[in-house]
């Protein structure tokens, strides 16, 4: 098994190949398949697949630096390899048999999802008849199967649970409808059902989920028995913290060549002004990447011993992750500042960087002010609930 160093250096060698490619994946708002495969070939899809299908099965912190590393090429293509490899680890965590449809049949599959449950289901015999409409679904071009929020209803149609439930991509309808400023190549489309039938054992309901309670038989797997939404809200961190460093990079570099317009500065890395503005978002994105850190070892420690983290431990892993995308998007800004309007010459890849984080910084999940509320209620010990997922 190849170590967490050896996956972030594949995911540095792949930076070339995803800068070439950063304008076409723009463009024709999808991730080329040149690419997509060069990322399969490296192993970075199966971050989170089981072991016993011939995937990786590593940890929340492989799969957040493998994502930082590949955003430094390209945030579009990190967002997709984040959401599949967190997809992954979602049907990771459905019954044994539920595992085998997807990964038994193709070890190589790639899930995507959307855990909203916008849609309906009908108790039938054997499992569930689903309808709905998704949005919106990233990677929907390169899926094999998707993970989908329905409500589970009882004989009267009233709500019982919320689930999430396993489907076949040839079962599903795409709509393109991914029209975006930011993160135009993820292909966030959506995905529609009609009347399709889910077998009981590929449900798995939510609610138990957000409390721990998996139903795969395979309690020994570490990464499976990691926290619920910790997971699912950090990975979103990862291309955050890519994007980031690329815009420090990219800045710093020209920072030596350019002059600063209508002063007497002949490059702006003479300036002092420049010299803080660079500093503070370095320091910024230092920060937002411990943050994201220590929320990863929260996460892989607890798995590691067979815990699970109490609701103060998880409140705080969201608000690291909104501290870190807070404070990596307020770095972005204070680049583009010290960067001038240069910025946003479209041959500037400055400007997709910004559109693309400021586009995966509103991300619901990871929003900062809901997760800081969140954190703040835990440490007051204020019960009042405001969103189920903590």
């Amino acid at each position: 098994m190849p170590t967490h160093e050896e996956f972030v250096a594949r995911a540095v060698a792949l930076q070339p190949l995803l800068r070439a490619h950063a304008a076409t994946t723009e463009t024709d708002r999808r991730v080329p398949d040149t690419v997509i495969e060069a990322v399969a070939e490296a192993g970075l899809f199966k971050l989170s697949t089981p072991a016993r299908y011939g995937g990786h099965q590593t940890s929340m912190r492989t799969m957040l630096d493998v994502s930082a590393a590949l955003a430094e090429g390209d945030g579009s293509t990190s967002w997709v390899v984040t959401l599949v490899n967190v997809c992954n680890w979602l049907t990771s965590l459905f019954p044994s048999k539920a595992q085998d449809d997807v990964f038994g049949a193709n070890p190589e599959a790639r899930v995507t999802g959307v855990l909203s449950p916008t849609s309906t289901a009908v108790k039938i015999e054997g499992g569930w008849q689903v309808s709905g409409r998704w949005y919106y679904n990233s990677g929907s071009s390169h899926s094999d199967w998707a993970v989908l929020g329905v409500p589970l209803t009882d004989e009267t149609g009233a709500v019982v649970d919320q689930a999430l439930v396993l489907v076949p991509r040839t079962d599903l309808a795409l709509e393109d409808t991914w029209f975006v400023a930011g993160m135009k190549g993820t292909a966030s489309n959506c995905l529609i059902a009609e009347d399709i039938f889910v077998p009981e054992h590929r449900v798995m309901s939510v609610p138990a989920a957000i409390e721990g309670t998996y139903p795969t038989e395979h309690k020994d797997e570490t990464l499976s028995r990691s926290a619920f939404v910790p997971i699912l809200a950090l990975v979103l961190a990862g291309p955050q913290l890519g994007l980031g460093r690329a815009a420090l990079a990219y800045v710093t570099e020209k920072a030596s060549r350019k002059p600063i317009s209508y002063t007497y500065y002949e490059t702006q890395a003479e300036s002092v002004a420049v010299q803080l503005q660079v500093a503070e978002a370095s320091l910024r994105i230092d920060t937002a990447t411990l943050h994201a850190q220590r929320a990863a070892a929260d996460i892989d420690e607890a798995a590691q011993e067979g815990t699970y983290l109490d609701f103060a431990q998880r409140a705080r892993v969201r608000a690291d992750t909104g501290w870190a995308i807070q404070n990596v998007l307020e770095a972005i800004n204070t680049l583009v500042s010290v960067h001038g309007a240069g910025s946003f010459a479209d041959v500037n890849p400055l400007q997709r960087i910004w559109r693309d984080a400021n586009t995966g910084g509103r991300h619901a999940v990871a929003a900062p002010t809901v997760a800081f509320e969140v954190y703040g209620k835990a440490l007051l010990g204020i019960d009042e609930k405001i969103t189920p997922l903590v």
